[in-house]
Parts: structure tokens; sequence; C-alpha cells
């Protein structure tokens, strides 16, 4: 029975339940390896493969969720930092929502429901119970019916449409319908690697939007627009001298970079761009994501493709 043609729809499911590429890649392979042990009771009759698979992994993350902490973003846990303030203590890691590689996903898929694994709305879904989380996901984002998704929970249509209703209530300034994507401005990412990387503070701030943010997990400290940004890149000094951007394929629909710094990992950095600028920058503070993005481990490596 060929199960793998499912994994990237799987991968997706379950990273939007879970918030984390390592917990998704996980759970799928736990679905697949419960699948083939009990393959003996799967009935075609009854449903499709698909169907069968996505309520093994529904079960699985669904388990993983009890008792876990909900994941977030930094402006998800606390108000824009003020210029000048220090960065704190790091936040553990099941604090965060975690990015994802696009060549994980089901390509169709992505290509109309890419607002849907952007970290904003994966953050938001983790405010959601898991129960009406995945209702959310398979009605409005995999636009199953009320009755597959009833058989899938065991439960019935009403309860499904409730559920929704509840979570759509919750999440009311999200939208899951799908949404045009756009052409990556690979002009201004070029002019921001080219200043990031000489660390020309006045053309980085000229291309970042008035409202622009940045964020580095693990800290919870975060900034909020232009100017902010810009006072602080300005007292900094150097903090990047000697660094390096390598474009990596996307993350959540988003240019990725591996930074390293005088060729050893330092940071995945995701960009955001909009209207002809930089609206978001995310910089991880985590080298064990660059083998998941195929980032060697030294800037003089090969890149994995």
């Amino acid at each position: 029975m060929e199960w793998d043609e499912h994994r990237p729809e799987l991968v997706g499911y379950c990273y939007r339940m879970l918030g984390s590429a390592f917990e998704a890649e996980d759970a799928v392979q736990e679905t697949l390896v419960k699948a083939w042990r009990s393959r003996d009771r799967y009935d075609p009759v009854r449903g499709s493969a698909r169907s069968w698979l996505f309520g093994i992994a529904t079960n699985v993350c669904l388990d993983l969720l009890r008792g876990a902490r909900r994941r977030a973003r930094a402006m998800d846990l606390s108000p824009a930092a003020e210029p000048g303030a220090p960065l704190g203590q790091p936040v553990e890691v099941s604090a965060w929502v975690h990015p994802l590689p696009d060549h994980l996903l089901d390509p169709a898929e992505l290509a109309v429901s890419r607002e849907s694994v952007r970290l904003a709305f994966v953050a938001a879904l983790q405010h959601l119970p898991p129960r009406q989380r995945a209702v959310l996901i398979l009605r409005d984002v995999l636009t199953w019916s009320a009755a597959e998704v009833a058989a899938l929970l065991d439960t019935s249509v009403a309860a499904v449409n409730s559920a929704l209703q509840r979570a759509r209530t919750t999440l009311p300034t999200i939208t899951t319908a799908p949404a045009p994507v756009a052409d990556v401005d690979e002009e201004l990412l070029a002019r921001y690697v080219d200043a990031f990387e000489r660390f020309d503070v006045a053309a980085l701030v000229a291309l970042l939007h008035e409202d622009a943010t940045m964020s580095m997990p693990p800290f919870t400290w975060w900034l909020s627009g232009r100017d902010s940004i810009r006072r602080v890149l300005a007292a900094s000094g150097a903090p990047c001298d000697g660094s390096h951007l390598v474009r990596t394929g996307d993350a959540n629909g988003l240019p990725a970079y591996g930074q390293y710094r005088d060729g050893e990992p330092f940071a995945l950095v995701l960009l955001e761009t909009g209207g002809g600028f930089i609206t978001s920058v995310t910089t991880y503070l985590e080298p064990r994501l660059f083998p998941l993005f195929g980032l060697p481990m030294s800037s003089s490596a090969p890149l994995r493709t």
C-alpha cells in the first residue's frame, strides 16, 4: 500500500496543528508507522486511504497536544520593546512557533493557500482548543466537507459546524481564504542582503516599511516600527560584522536565509515583503534549523538541494 504520496499534505496539516516543523515530521512518521501496523484494518469501502491517514494523524496530534504549552511568536508573548531595552533571557524551544521549509509541503496546496502557513496564522491557530483547531484546518484550509470531518472525528455534522463557528469567532481577524501568490521581489531582497552584509544602517532602514517588525526567537524582545529598528541598529555598533546570508528554499511561504558569522551557522532569517518594502524580519537564533533547510553547517560547504 503506497502512502508516501500523502506525506506533504500530512506534514502541512500536522504543522498547522503543532506549530513545529520537527514535531510535524515526527507526527507524520508516527502516522505512517501506525498505518502500516494496522493496515489489515483499513477498509477502502468506508473511505479513502487519505481520509484514513488524516484520521490517524489527527489522533497523533491530539495526543501530542495534551498538556502542551501553546506555541507563539515574540509579538504574542510581550509588547514591543523600547529601543535600548535588554534582550532578557531566552525562552525554551517549546514556546515558539518554528518555521517549516516549503519543500516539505504539497506544492498544489501551497499555491492556493500560502497564507495558511504564514507564521502569524499558525501562531493564531495555537489559541484554539486542539479539536477546534483540527476542524478549522480541515474545513477552512483543506476544504473538507462537514460530513467528511464528522466521519474523521467520529462525531456529528452539527458538532463539526458548531466547533467551526466557535473557532471562527475566536479568530475573527484571521482569514483562511486562498490568497493570491505575490511575486517575490528579488531585487529588493538582493538590496537587503547587500546592506545587511555591509551593515549599512541607512540602506537597511530605507528598505523597511514604516510599520516593519523585527524579532529574534528565542528572545521575547521584538521591535515595532522603522524608527525603533533604526535606533537599535544605529546604537548596536556592528554586530553583523563578518556575517554572510545564504538563500535557501522558502519557509512558510517567505524567503529564507541562513546567516553565518565567521563561517559558522548563526541564525535562520525569514523576510516578509509588501508594497516594495521589507515588512518583517524574523531571526531564529537556532542553528539546529539549518539541516532541516538543507543549509550546511559551514558557509564554505555546498548548499544541499
